[in-house]
């Protein structure tokens, strides 16, 4: 399994290529995108869970198409920092899938992604609740991704 830490990501990527984000859950797949320059993440869409072929295929033909050179998943690690069964679920989505295409993953820790999201969208957008649901997996996808290329920005300094 190609898992690497923050030190080790951007020296695997292909140059000028972009970061996937992925916020995997029960019934959704948030995506977004960041730039190649990976300064900026933004959201992209968001996939119906389905069987694991079909899920790891629309994944495939992203990174195709927009020439993605790894992704960023998020693992959702309980308040204590323990890892229950959702974060298993997520590293054997990932295991699963490298076993398809081999590129660089970097895990990152999305707690309180999807709960800062939701207040952003009421607070600040004023957003109603079934426009929430619409967007707010490929917006926690964008909060986990920037928050890697954050990291990556500072661990460069």
């Amino acid at each position: 399994m190609t898992v690497l830490s923050l030190e080790t990501l951007k020296a695997a990527l292909p140059q000028r290529s972009a970061l996937l984000g992925i916020d995997l859950g029960s019934k959704t797949i948030g995506l977004a995108l960041s730039d190649p320059g990976l300064l900026v993440a933004s959201p992209l869409s968001t996939l119906r869970r389905g069987k694991f072929a079909a899920d790891a295929a629309a994944i495939e033909a992203l990174i195709v198409d927009r020439k993605v050179g790894g992704l960023v998943i998020g693992l959702p690690v309980g308040l204590d920092g323990r890892e229950g069964p959702a974060c298993q679920s997520v590293r054997q989505f990932a295991q699963n899938f490298l076993a398809r295409k081999e590129m660089p993953i970097l895990f990152w820790d999305e707690r309180f992604s999807t709960a800062a999201v939701n207040r952003f969208l009421i607070d600040e957008a004023d957003m109603s609740r079934k426009r929430r649901g619409e967007v707010v997996d490929k917006m926690a996808a964008a909060y986990i991704l920037q928050g890697a290329l954050d990291a990556l920005a500072r661990a460069e300094v």
